[in-house]
């Protein structure tokens, strides 16, 4: 679960079928900060459960009941298949980036050039718009 969009359309609509009570269960622990390895995904801020308890994040998405896999538990399971495997990149979930380099305000940085990144993309999107011709033909 990532910005909850997703969440909240799949919980409306099994409201609207006639579901009184939704219940959420994620196979992964609350996703709260970015990865920074090369994955483009959402800024933190972005990120439903960033800042929220599961309480806030179950309201949020409008949700009866909200449950996430246990990180302890996730890593104990991943670590059944290879027992040489010591140690889990688990940053977007506890935000320990295993470089050790990212803090705070590379975060920031981050969140700030990736807005930027947007707000260029929709600019050329729109400038594309307003060159672009529409032309309609009624002959048969």
């Amino acid at each position: 679960m990532f910005r909850g969009t997703t969440c909240q359309q799949i919980i409306m609509m099994a409201r609207e079928a006639g579901a009184r009570k939704v219940y959420f269960a994620s196979a992964a622990p609350a996703v709260k900060y970015p990865n920074v390895y090369g994955i483009d995904m959402p800024s933190a801020a972005e990120l439903i459960a960033h800042g929220r308890t599961e309480q806030e994040v179950c309201e949020a998405i409008g949700a009866d009941w909200l449950v996430y896999q246990d990180l302890h538990d996730l890593v104990a399971a991943s670590g059944e298949g290879n027992s040489e495997i010591k140690k889990f990149d688990c940053a977007v979930f506890d935000g320990s980036y295993v470089t050790g380099d990212v803090d705070a305000a590379y975060l920031d940085d981050l969140e700030t050039a990736r807005g930027e990144r947007v707000k260029a993309g929709r600019e050329r999107l729109l400038a594309q718009s307003d060159n672009a011709m529409v032309g309609i033909n009624n002959d048969d």
